[in-house]
């Protein structure tokens, strides 16, 4: 895929096609088996968790010419990719302090 057709998605916002692209899925599977399908992000925290998918360091939008480079990638679990991007955050609820009375007996 070509630096112009990925700016192009971006500008559409429809990068889900380029993460359908052939070039992207072989990079993909290239990425997995560079790092043995293990978390980056996890082994440097000292754990071992099996990696489901592949995270671009620079981000595709702010750096559309690293999208298809094997450098720029790393194999991460889905865990962490979800910390990494804080898509999470919305879901958890932040515990309310309960309301004490003045008066307490």
């Amino acid at each position: 895929m070509e630096l112009h057709k990925i700016q192009q998605l971006i500008n559409q916002d429809n990068l889900v096609k380029f993460y359908q692209s052939k070039a992207w899925r072989d990079l993909r599977t290239a990425a997995l088996k560079r790092d043995n399908y293990e978390c980056q992000e996890c082994k440097r925290q000292g754990r071992v968790e099996p990696a489901q998918n592949v995270h671009h360091i620079k981000e595709v939008k702010q750096f559309p010419q690293l999208a298809l480079i094997l450098d720029n990638l790393e194999a991460i679990c889905i865990n962490c990719h979800n910390k990494e991007h804080k898509r999470l955050e919305k879901y958890i609820r932040k515990k309310k302090p309960k309301f004490l009375n003045e008066e307490r007996w």
